[in-house]
């Protein structure tokens, strides 16, 4: 379930996936076919002996494997270069440069990602920057925001312009809120009493502010969303049933996809 790394982290030595590495080096389609038989025939016995239905799973996740593999569609959807120049400086340009865990401000990557959904992605999700900002708010909110809001607006208008807005759930969001009072060092610190969240796209009813907070940000006051919630909305989105759809955890024992009684935000779907 770990998603295709396009980034790594500073001083991150775990493999990152690139263009390169999504063509075939010194091998024929002939001889990955061999493999992939191979590959079924030891799966035909594993699956004979599997008795919590995992290789189902892995199944079909090798079928996607093999497609990457064969088809030249993701390689393609990486290069984003082949795009109108005039689209690609709407998005603004990236810093490659990467600050402590975050990741680096590549705005280029909200382009890449309208391309991975063209080419078929399902799930795209992207790190932008790092906001853990326990010092110099102010200073890396000037540098930051405006950023974001030029990719972010880029990407919200892009897919409208190609008619896929309504088939395109945007969703941007952090961990948790930061605190409403400024610390020693010029910075705020983890808040988890209350965060905010942009939403776009998937047909939802657009151009809303939903929910408030008392006047210095401490706490909901009025129409407190949770988590759950938001996860509901875009687990509809994608054409989930929130009560049929079932991921089985390590025991075997069935999961849903958020808790009896949630339900998505009304006031979007």
């Amino acid at each position: 379930h770990a998603p295709f790394r396009l980034v790594g982290g500073k001083d991150d030595n775990r493999r990152v996936e690139s263009r390169e590495n999504m063509t075939l080096k010194d091998i024929t389609l002939d001889r990955l076919a061999d493999r992939g038989s191979l590959l079924n025939a030891i799966d035909g016995f594993r699956r004979d002996i599997d008795s919590s239905g995992a290789m189902e799973g892995l199944d079909a996740f090798s079928q996607q494997a093999m497609g990457i593999l064969t088809s030249s569609a993701l390689a393609e959807a990486l290069d984003y270069t082949k795009e109108d120049p005039k689209l690609i400086e709407r998005y603004g340009k990236g810093d490659p440069e990467f600050r402590a865990d975050g990741a680096p401000k590549m705005t280029e990557n909200f382009l890449i990602a309208r391309r991975l959904v063209e080419a078929g992605a399902r799930v795209v999700s992207l790190n932008f920057s790092r906001w853990d900002w326990h010092g110099d708010n102010f200073g890396r909110g000037r540098q930051d925001m405006p950023m974001l809001d030029r990719a972010l607006s880029a990407l919200v208008e892009d897919l409208d312009n190609r008619g896929m807005l309504r088939d395109v759930s945007i969703v941007c969001w952090g961990e948790f809120g930061r605190t409403p009072k400024i610390n020693g060092s010029a910075g705020r610190d983890h808040w988890p009493r209350v965060s905010c969240a942009i939403m776009a796209g998937g047909g939802i009813r657009a151009g809303q502010v939903i929910g408030a907070t008392n006047r210095l940000g401490e706490y909901a006051t009025e129409r407190p969303v949770t988590f759950q919630e938001v996860f509901a909305t875009l687990y509809q989105n994608l054409g989930l049933n929130l009560r049929a759809v079932r991921e089985f955890d390590l025991r075997g024992r069935p999961q849903y996809l958020v808790d009896e009684g949630v339900k998505p935000m009304a006031e979007l779907v």
